[in-house]
Parts: structure tokens; C-alpha cells; sequence
């Protein structure tokens, strides 16, 4: 019962990690290609520009999104490692003291230390490592989640979310900014959809993250066509 315990906890984090990683790829794609083709548009109404402009922002974006996440993952992975080892190494030098730590941890209003004491003792007894690491560091022993999987969410989800802004600015006519203003809507929507469920995973307050994703949308668009608009002199 243990194994599979333990081996749906590892399923539910790599997917968790995967979602989470889609999820961000794709509303950093959003934004940063509707910056890039407002930007340009707010130059230039020459479309194949735009369209060329936003391509290469893309295949730019991709390649550091996936990059980004590979050794982001890599890292966190490593430093855990790195913890476990280091805790390792202290149980077998001060076990003692490693159990006064935990102790200590918890103690509290209305647990007495006999009690405190005899609830490290029982969790000590059955999983040393994994409670140390646990109550020093704050994260579950075997819980490292994929590099690649993280990597491949973000590779694949970047160019789909970026692809909303790049059709919006090229499908639409440039006269009367009717591009850029479609563009900014729709991409104001998006934003909000993936704020909402990048709040939704993580148990943050849905309604200040989806308006904190929509207003930093709305900022980008605005200053990268101001730029645009006074280089090109439109």
C-alpha cells in the first residue's frame, strides 16, 4: 500500500509539474509575441513585417521557455539532492540533535515537550531521512519531478500561445489600428484564462492573479506600441 502511495504522490507531482509548465509557457508566449507584434505594428503597417517579427519572437521564446525550465527543474532537483545528502550525513553524526530539531518543530500551544518528544520519536522510528527533510527543508523525499517533461510542456505551449496574438495582428486590417485592437482584446482574454488557471493550481487568490496577469498584458501592449508608434512616427 506504501509503493502505490508513494508512486501515485510522484504521478500527481509530475503532472502538477507539467500543467504548471504548460500553463506559464503558454502565457509567456501570450505576452511576449502581442508585445512584439503590437510593437512593430505600432511602427509599421507593412503586415509581412509584423507576421516576420512575431515568427522570430517565437522561435526565440521557444528555445529559451524550454531551456529555462530544463535547467530551472535540473536545479531544484539537484539542490534536493544536495539536502538529502547533507541530512543524511547529520542523522548519522547527531541523531540526537536531529531529534531534539524535530521536537522542537513541534511544540506548540497546548503540546507539552513529553508529547512533542514522543511525536518526533514515532516519526523518527519510521522514516528518519524522510521526516527530516521533510520538517528542515520542506519538501517529500522521491519527489523530484521531470526536467524534460517541464521542458517539453513549455516547448510545445509557448508557440500555441503565441499563435493568438500573431493571427489577431496579421488576419485583421491595419487601418484604424483595427489589428492592434482586436489584438489587445483578445489577448487580454487569454491572459486572463491562463491567470485564472495558473491561480487555480497553485491555491492563490484567483481573482487578484488573473487581474495582476491582464493588467501586466495591458502594460506591455501599451508601452511596446508607444515605442513602436514614436520610432516609426505613426
Amino acid at each position: 500500500m506504501g509503493q502505490k502511495e508513494e508512486k501515485l504522490k510522484q504521478t500527481l507531482a509530475q503532472r502538477n509539474n507539467i500543467v504548471r509548465a504548460a500553463v506559464m509557457g503558454a502565457n509567456d508566449g501570450i505576452l511576449s509575441v502581442s508585445g512584439i507584434v503590437i510593437g512593430v505594428a505600432g511602427a509599421s503597417t507593412n503586415t509581412f513585417a509584423i507576421f516576420i517579427a512575431g515568427f522570430a519572437g517565437t522561435l526565440a521564446g521557444t528555445v529559451s521557455m524550454a531551456m529555462g525550465e530544463y535547467v530551472s527543474v535540473h536545479s531544484q532537483n539537484d539542490a534536493q539532492k544536495k539536502a538529502e545528502a547533507e541530512e543524511s550525513h547529520r542523522l548519522d553524526e547527531d541523531y540526537a540533535g536531529e531529534l531534539a530539531f524535530v521536537q522542537q518543530k513541534y511544540l506548540g500551544p497546548g503540546i507539552s515537550e513529553s508529547l512533542a518528544l514522543q511525536a518526533a520519536q514515532e516519526m523518527m522510528a519510521g522514516d528518519a531521512l524522510g521526516t527530516m527533510v521533510r520538517e528542515r527543508y520542506g519538501f517529500t523525499l522521491h519527489q523530484e519531478v521531470s526536467a524534460l517533461s517541464a521542458s517539453l510542456a513549455s516547448m510545445i505551449s509557448f508557440p500555441l500561445g503565441a499563435l493568438l496574438p500573431m493571427l489577431a495582428i496579421t488576419l485583421f486590417p491595419s487601418s484604424q489600428h483595427w489589428n492592434i485592437i482586436v489584438t489587445g482584446i483578445t489577448v487580454a482574454v487569454a491572459l486572463a484564462l491562463t491567470g485564472y488557471s495558473a491561480a487555480k493550481q497553485s491555491g492563490a487568490n484567483t481573482k487578484m492573479a488573473t487581474l495582476r496577469n491582464v493588467v501586466a498584458g495591458i502594460f506591455t501592449m501599451l508601452v511596446t506600441f508607444g515605442i513602436g508608434a514614436l520610432i516609426g512616427g505613426r
